[in-house]
């Protein structure tokens, strides 16, 4: 599949998406996903940051108000015009783009850190993102990126319930099955029924592909891994939100650091 088309399937779910998530029913987001990313995250007061595959801007904002300086970029002009809304509306400093994660344009070290979040595993060329990715980065800069946890959530998962709706098993199938583009279907799982009767389901290009292949991707990028994280809910949160109880049975999500090194120092004759 190519980007632009990707990018047409974004637009055309960004105005329901917004809407949904800015009324909390992403709970896996809200609950677990971005607080997990945050706490994982390092210090980034002082930092110029870019947001790559930003949406709406919730997360954006969210590194602003940890004092980062924030450039964010979206292939979806709704969702760039729904986080420039919010901008305007409570001022942070963020400077939002419409562009493309493979095509960034910026100079070459413009930037401390980057963010995707949920981004980078919906695109055509990942690999292709990473070394854009690694040209706006200063030398030392680190970009952190949450993906759906390949080896948990390949293109067949299903979670096994009990009887009293806890999660008994998660059933997985076609980890070495790569998709390119195929269309999956989902809403949030938490949107009322009232919601979903006037609303069409998101249709979002599936692009999978293994730990390894991701891994090959971020070495050939030039990128060094420095650490993984695999959130889960706490059991009391589990209690109090039954619906995120799975990720206590096995991970959805993965969050991977990296870096970009810096060049060895001179040779002093």
């Amino acid at each position: 599949m190519k980007r632009t088309e990707v990018a047409r399937y974004w637009e055309a779910n960004a105005e329901t998406w917004t809407r949904h998530a800015r009324a909390g029913y992403d709970i896996y987001r809200d609950g677990l996903n971005t607080p997990g990313f945050i706490e994982m995250l390092p210090p980034v007061r002082g930092l110029c940051g870019i947001d790559i595959g930003c949406g709406e801007g919730s997360n954006t904002r969210a590194l602003a108000q940890l004092g980062a300086r924030m450039h964010a970029i979206d292939v979806a002009p709704t969702f760039i015009r729904h986080a420039r809304d919010a901008e305007s509306a409570g001022p942070l400093g963020v400077v939002y783009l419409v562009a493309d994660a493979a095509d960034l344009p910026f100079d070459s070290g413009s930037f401390d850190f980057a963010t995707a979040f949920m981004s980078m595993m919906d695109m055509a060329d990942p690999g292709r993102a990473l070394c854009e990715t690694a040209r706006v980065l200063r030398p030392g800069g680190f970009l952190q990126f949450s993906i759906l946890h390949p080896c948990f959530v390949p293109p067949h998962r299903r979670v096994l319930r009990n009887a009293d709706r806890t999660t008994r098993a998660i059933e997985i199938a076609g980890y070495f099955d790569a998709t390119d583009g195929r269309i999956d279907t989902f809403r949030f799982g938490s949107v009322p029924q009232w919601e979903r009767e006037k609303t069409e389901p998101f249709r979002v290009p599936r692009f999978h592909r293994t730990l390894s292949g991701w891994v090959d991707l971020v070495v050939e990028a030039g990128l060094v891994i420095q650490r993984f994280g695999e959130p889960r809910v706490s059991v009391e949160l589990a209690k109090t939100e039954p619906t995120l109880e799975d990720t206590r049975v096995a991970p959805l999500f993965l969050h991977i650091r990296v870096i970009k090194p810096a060049p060895p120092p001179a040779n002093r004759p």
